[in-house]
This record gives C-alpha cells, structure tokens and sequence, in this order.
C-alpha cells in the first residue's frame, strides 16, 4: 500500500487520539504534529513538532488531520487546501455556515478529499442499523429520536452544545434515513454561565416525513448516547457508548382481552440484541479517509455533507432565539 505521510494540526484531547490511530494505520506516516499552543499530552514523541501550518506543510504532507478548536477551522483548512493537502477536519467543519462554504469551495475546486469527523457513522451500531433499517426490517420508519447527554466538558469553550454535541446526531439521523432536514424547532437553556447554550431540546421533520427529536445537554450527572428509530414494525435501539443495538419487534399476535390491549397499544413481540463486530469508530473514520485519498472507496462524510449538518444547528440556534420553527 502507498505509504501517505500525515500531519496532524491540533494536540488537545482529540488531537492526541487521532496521533495514536494515524500512528497504527497501515499505509500512513505520521510525520509531523503541530500545535502553537504547545504540546501538552506529549503526544509528539519523536516526531516532529511544528509551532505553525506552514511548518507543518513544508514537511511535504499529503494528508492533514485538524484537531483545532472550531473557530480556528476555516483558516487552517484554506491554508491545507491551498497547499493541495487532503484532509480531515473535525466536526463541525467550521464556525459559521458562510466558513464551511469556503471550505467547501477550496477542497472540491481543486478536487482534493475534504472530509468532516462526523464520527458516529462509523459507529458499530448505527452501521448496523442504518442496514436493518435499507434492509426493510422498520418497514416505514416514523421517527429517530435521540439523546446525548453527560456532564460539562471544561475542554470546550468555543461553542455551544448545539454545535458541538448537536451535530453529531443531525448529521447521523440525516444519514440513517438517508434523506435531509426540511426543518427544525428548538429551544435551549444556559447554566452553566457561559455565552453558549448548555441544553436544548430540537424536533424536526426530515424531507421524507420522518420526524426527528433531539435532547442534549451538558448538565446530566450520568453519560448517556441513544438513537431511537421507530417504525411500522418496531424499534431499533442504539447505544453508541457500548455500541450495542437491540431490535422490539411489534408482534403479530391480537391482545383479546379489551383493557389490556387499550393499555399496550401496540402489540408485545420478541425483542433481540444483536451480536456486532466492535471496532474503534475513530479507526474506521481514518481508514475511509486513507481509501478515500487512493481512490479504494467514498465513503467519508464530505465537506458538503458537513455543511449540511452545520446548517441545520445554526437553523436550530435561530429557532432557538425567536420561537419560531426555521425552514431549511
């Protein structure tokens, strides 16, 4: 396989996860890191440490990952576009919608892969449950719903938990029922003292009628990750911390005893959890991006599907300040 020699730009707490994937994945070099914060976690080792971008290019990179805070995405990846890098940002792919737009711009009109790491697509079980649900088994599917909760990350300071928890779930929802956002209603709270909302609330339609629901937050005492799909068969149940997935099928046997079927609603069937090939999401994420480089496969979240995402949070961020449902 050819060997890609890898920057990495960013050495915070994600950044020192993404040194140590590029660092095992067959085919990459990790050649230099970069951080003009400095390197806290000792992530650089051995290898080369540059203060800045331009360093790090003049190392004669051909795949980049960011790792920077959000405000810093825009400028980083133009300065990686312009120098005909490849690369990988993290989510969201920018501050702004009119930011992710020039990425967007710079990355396709020079034909370079510029990819998003929207990392829950490449989670174990929303894999599997984005197969199950193309495979029929919810029949149609009427809702996704999903809750992505835990207590306050002091690493993040730049934006909210829209942007910075939210995505993950517009963007994987999206992606399950493979059909984009037509609109949004949200509404947020802030506790925490900071400009940035710490919780919100967002409901949704999608533009194939399925109805989305989103709780985040940064305020619970306990961690928690679940989609819910729900359709004319059943649920699938995903837990994306354990990466387990659980199928409540709707049963087909008639309840005849009157109160009780009033009470249960739809009737009781079996219930399965699936047995699923675990691999690290952060690893599958990098080796779509590597095969993506050499033309073995498309599968990594594009910059325009980042900006997508993107839109969407910043509708729900307006909606959140006026009251009113947004159009997108």
């Amino acid at each position: 396989m050819t060997e890609l020699r890898a920057g990495l730009i960013g050495l915070g707490m994600m950044g020192r996860h993404h040194a140590r994937v590029l660092r095992e994945m067959p085919g990459v070099d990790l050649v230099a890191v970069a951080d003009e914060m400095g390197d806290p976690h000792a992530v650089a080792g051995s290898t080369p440490f540059c203060r800045s971008v331009d360093e790090l290019i003049a190392q004669k990179i051909d795949m980049a990952v960011v790792a920077v805070p959000t405000a810093f995405h825009a400028a980083v990846g133009l300065q990686l576009a312009e120098a005909g890098i490849h690369t990988l940002v993290e989510k969201p792919i920018a501050n702004t919608v009119a930011e992710g737009e020039l990425l967007v711009a710079a990355f396709e009109s020079r034909g370079l892969v510029g990819a998003v790491g929207h990392i829950e697509r490449y989670n174990p079980a929303l894999q599997s449950m984005r197969e199950r649900i193309n495979a029929g088994d919810l029949g149609e599917v009427y809702q996704i719903a999903t809750r992505r909760q835990g207590p306050f990350p002091s690493r993040i300071a730049d934006v909210g938990v829209i942007k910075d928890l939210g995505t993950h779930d517009m963007d994987s929802t999206a992606w399950l029922a493979q059909s984009a956002y037509s609109s949004v209603f949200a509404q947020t709270a802030h506790k925490s003292g900071r400009p940035h909302e710490d919780l919100v609330v967002v409901t949704g339609r999608l533009g194939n009628n399925v109805v989305t629901s989103h709780l985040v937050n940064w305020l619970s005492p306990f961690k928690e990750r679940v989609t819910i799909a729900t359709g004319e068969k059943g649920s699938l149940i995903a837990d994306t911390i354990t990466a387990d997935l659980s199928f409540y099928e709707n049963g087909t046997v008639a309840t005849t005893w009157d109160s009780i079927a009033a009470f249960r609603g739809v009737s009781e069937g079996p219930m399965i959890r699936y047995a699923l090939e675990k691999r690290e999401p952060l690893r599958v994420e990098h080796e779509a991006f590597r095969d993506a480089i050499l033309g073995i496969r498309s599968d990594v979240v594009t910059m325009r599907e980042g900006l997508a995402t993107l839109q969407v949070a910043e509708a729900a961020i307006q909606s959140s300040r006026t009251g009113d449902v947004v159009k997108l």
